[in-house]
């Protein structure tokens, strides 16, 4: 039987990460496989530590009150699950209900998921007496309206979670029953993910949508710790206390303040100012900086994913292989990591980390390593063949990120490619070029993920949400959706590995380094509960002051 209970646990491929995780990358600047800290000798400040939050057995007695401010990295589009985009205050709002415990799926706001029959038939429990902030009950009806919405809208990120999805009832009020047809061993972590990525987790007041309709996005109506009480775009957004919250004795807060602060130097400025309390990070630079400053703590956990430049598989130049492969051995990694990341990082050949399970010797040798020779080779066979090495390569215009432009330029100019960098804030990146596929190249910080389900299905399966490059290799699709299925672990690291192997061969993405998503803080900011991906859980968070 496929069982999620309450007891806590640690999935091997945590186990197994975290411990080569915690001592990453000591090595000098220029040294194979990895490089150190910038001058060499001592220990890497960028390292995983406390990924998943603090230890409330050392930050003392909770205190309660208080209004915890924010600087995210984006203004949020809105509330709506069914809408693409990031939204930090969003778990404040709507909790979850299922939540990653080491990458695996445990129950939260519900009390329980089980499947009797290896996975085509899933029994969510719910908690009695949970409540949406309306006063309205969180019931199997109210899941089953969320989820409809979900199925009815193809371009929800939750949509590909319920394509299996044969048939929904309500048991009893508090059990619902997904009959699915076929085999879904991954489909409680449907209701753990992340806002961002897809979840189905969070709930919405049926009350709430029908009052609001296409407007929900703007007057969430959930049965998180927090309730939205205003919201001055691109200004701040504020949140109060719900004082009737499913947990007792929580939230500590009285309200939490979020505020857009898309420029990384300005970010990092307000938190050491102490303008806000916390930041989340998006760029290798704030983690950098949080760590050498001993006035502030940071949250980080490197995981799945990775920092890459995405191609688009759809426009030339780059759905011709050879200036994929011409693009990747263009780059010098020594010079990369000493100029753009100080000497303090950790490169990436591939999706999945050089110590995770789903790493093959195989899939590293298959990813091309510097050499500028073949990659000039490779460009003058293209251009004999009628293409062009001319190319806008779109990123944001965070100054990490045109930093990182003008060192491709270099690069590619020695191997004969005229690169041409455009720049955009981080908004307009996401919705004019990104989600509407205007690009031939464009720069992406991704990861790190807490699970290879859907984080990496979003990105390589066709139709993906994350795959912005529109890449499709059936192979691929097969090997994503048989994991997806299953309900053993073997089984899933074999068919992850597949996935590593050949999505190195077919040069999805040019892969540079790992992900460096964090959370900093200030020092008197407890009770931090986060995925990897910067989603945080907010009951439990508490002020020492």
């Amino acid at each position: 039987m496929g069982r999620t209970t309450t007891a806590g646990r640690r999935s091997r491929t945590f186990v197994a990460a975290a411990a080569g995780l915690a001592a990453l990358l000591v090595a000098g600047c220029g040294a194979a496989p990895g490089v150190g800290p910038a001058g060499g000798g001592g220990e890497s400040v960028i390292r995983t530590i406390d990924p998943y939050g603090g230890d409330p057995a050392t930050e003392g007695t909770p205190k309660n009150g208080s209004v915890l401010v924010m600087g995210t990295d984006r203004e949020a589009s809105g509330f709506d699950p069914t809408v693409q985009n990031t939204n930090q205050a969003a778990t404040a709002v709507y909790d979850s209900l299922l939540k990653l415990d080491g990458g695996e799926p445990e129950p939260y706001m519900a009390r329980s998921m089980e499947s009797p029959d290896a996975g085509r038939t899933w029994l969510l429990g719910l908690r009695d007496g949970v409540r949406f902030s309306d006063g309205t009950p969180l019931d199997a009806q109210a899941v089953i309206v969320n989820v409809q919405r979900h199925i009815d809208k193809a371009s929800s990120p939750g949509h590909r979670f319920t394509e299996p999805i044969a048939s929904m009832r309500a048991v009893d009020p508090l059990t619902v029953e997904f009959r699915l047809n076929r085999p879904f061993g991954q489909f409680p972590a449907a209701f753990a993910a992340n806002f961002t990525g897809g979840s189905l987790g969070m709930i919405i007041s049926p009350a709430a949508l029908q009052q609001w309709g296409d407007e929900i996005a703007m007057h969430p109506v959930g049965a998180g710790p927090f309730v939205l009480s205003d919201w001055v775009r691109d200004s701040r957004m504020q949140l109060t206390r719900n004082p009737d919250y499913w947990q007792a004795g929580l939230p500590r807060l009285d309200g939490l303040e979020f505020r857009p602060l898309p420029d990384t130097e300005t970010r990092y400025a307000s938190l050491e100012n102490g303008d806000v309390d916390l930041i989340f990070g998006g760029y290798h630079t704030e983690l950098l900086r949080g760590a050498q400053n001993p006035n502030l703590r940071v949250y980080y956990g490197s995981g799945h994913g990775a920092e890459w430049s995405f191609f688009n598989f759809q426009r030339p130049p780059f759905d011709d292989r050879r200036m994929r492969e011409a693009f990747i051995r263009a780059i010098d990694r020594n010079a990369l990591g000493a100029t753009q990341y100080r000497g303090q990082w950790e490169p990436a050949n591939g999706y999945f980390g050089n110590d995770s399970e789903y790493n093959t010797p195989e899939a590293t040798a298959a990813w091309p390593t510097y050499d500028p020779e073949r990659a000039r080779r490779l460009v003058q066979e293209y251009v004999a063949d009628g293409g062009s090495a001319t190319i806008e390569y779109k990123t944001t215009n965070a100054p990490n990120r045109v930093a990182f432009a003008e060192f491709l330029q270099a690069q590619m100019a020695a191997v004969g490619i005229t690169l041409k960098p455009v720049f955009y804030d981080l908004a307009q990146y996401s919705s004019e070029v990104v989600l509407s596929g205007d690009f031939q190249v464009g720069g992406n910080v991704g990861g790190p993920v807490d699970a290879p389900y859907p984080a990496a299905s979003n990105v390589f399966h066709t139709g993906g949400s994350q795959n912005y490059g529109k890449y499709s290799n059936p192979e691929v699709d097969a090997a994503l959706d048989q994991a997806a299925a299953s309900l053993d672990e073997a089984e899933r690291t074999r068919l992850y590995q597949r996935v590593q192997l050949l999505t190195n061969q077919d040069l999805v993405e040019s892969y540079y380094s790992r992900g460096y998503l964090s959370t900093v803080a200030k020092p008197d900011v407890k009770g931090v509960v986060r995925y990897l991906t910067r989603d945080m859980f907010f009951a439990t968070t508490w002020l020492d002051r």
